[in-house]
């Protein structure tokens, strides 16, 4: 069936301001077209099988009175409080355990029918029998009542849960603040470790250079003592080798002297040599000599002695200055 079908068909069920759509065996409810006529403020949906409202439907604000009796209905939308202008609404047997909470705001409703529906208790009490059209409209007054109640007990404990959230969340953010300034605290005791490490490193640095450097100084002063040590000793070694040379040079000539002498004197006793003129005087002096070293031999042997003597001393004292 095409809309427009469905817009003629729809307009030869108007007479009014009323539209009959009762009996119709309709399982939805036809919004868009109802809501091509917004003075037909009265709607009979009653005796097909609608089983739920669609959330459009809210958006008919404009009617006064809506039949939805003897239908399949186990809910309604949640914004129905947006039908403002309703007034009259039957909802006899149908399959609704609650109401939503909007209902509340449906503040010019006079008329209310709930029979046959296996409604929640309290809601059950608040709307009572509604066999005649004064029950129908305490009814009305009750239910509304009753749905204020649950409205304000959800307001309550929407802004419990609000309140909870709020909470939550500021615990949330002072955890968080805490958790920060602990990082921060952390972040600043670790640079200053740090600039710690760096110092000690720095001191130990300063520390090992002046160390090495003292040590250079003591080295070299140590050094510098040494020199000084054995330059002293090259001159205190230096200074008696010419008195050592010169006691060898004449110990050499002296030795040397008595050799010749010995020669000459054994060339000329031994020898063809000593009937030479040379020789006489030579021989003369050598038997003289023997002469008077017979008639020393005491002094000879004490002088003897004690060239030896001096002689060893003179070597001893050479070994030592050498080591």
């Amino acid at each position: 069936m095409s809309k427009n079908s469905k817009v003629l068909n729809l307009k030869d069920k108007i007479s009014g301001n009323e539209v009959d759509l009762s009996l119709c065996n309709l399982t939805e409810v036809p919004v868009k077209e109802l809501a091509l006529f917004p003075k037909a403020t009265v709607v009979d949906l009653s005796c097909n099988n609608i089983t739920t409202l669609p959330p459009e439907f809210c958006s008919l604000t404009h009617l006064v009175k809506v039949d939805l009796s003897k239908n399949q209905l186990t809910c309604l939308p949640d914004d129905l409080g947006s039908l403002v202008n309703l007034q009259h609404l039957d909802l006899y047997n149908n399959k609704l355990n609650v109401l939503p909470v909007s209902f509340s705001q449906l503040r010019n409703l006079k008329w209310l029918d709930l029979k046959d529906n296996p409604l929640e208790p309290g809601l059950a009490k608040a709307a009572g029998d509604c066999l005649d059209e004064k029950q129908c409209k305490q009814c009305a007054t009750k239910v509304l009542q009753h749905m204020r109640a649950i409205q304000d007990e959800a307001d309550r404990a929407r802004e419990k849960r609000l309140l909870r959230e709020k909470e939550l969340e500021r615990k949330k953010e002072a955890k968080q603040k805490e958790r920060e300034a602990r990082e921060k605290e952390a972040r600043k005791r670790e640079k200053a470790e740090e600039k710690e490490k760096r110092r000690k490193e720095y001191n130990a640095q300063v520390a090992a250079l002046a160390a090495k450097e003292q040590q250079k100084k003591k080295n070299e002063e140590k050094k510098k003592k040494n020199g000084q040590t054995a330059d002293k000793k090259v001159v205190v070694k230096s200074v008696p080798k010419p008195r050592r040379s010169l006691i060898g040079l004449m110990f050499k000539f002296f030795l040397l002297l008595l050799l010749g002498l010995a020669g000459v004197a054994a060339a000329c006793r031994l020898t063809v040599l000593q009937k030479e003129a040379v020789c006489v005087p030579v021989s003369a002096a050598v038997d003289d000599s023997l002469s008077w070293a017979k008639a020393q031999e005491g002094v000879v042997r004490e002088l003897v002695q004690n060239l030896s003597s001096a002689v060893k001393e003179f070597l001893e004292s050479t070994q030592t200055s050498k080591s």
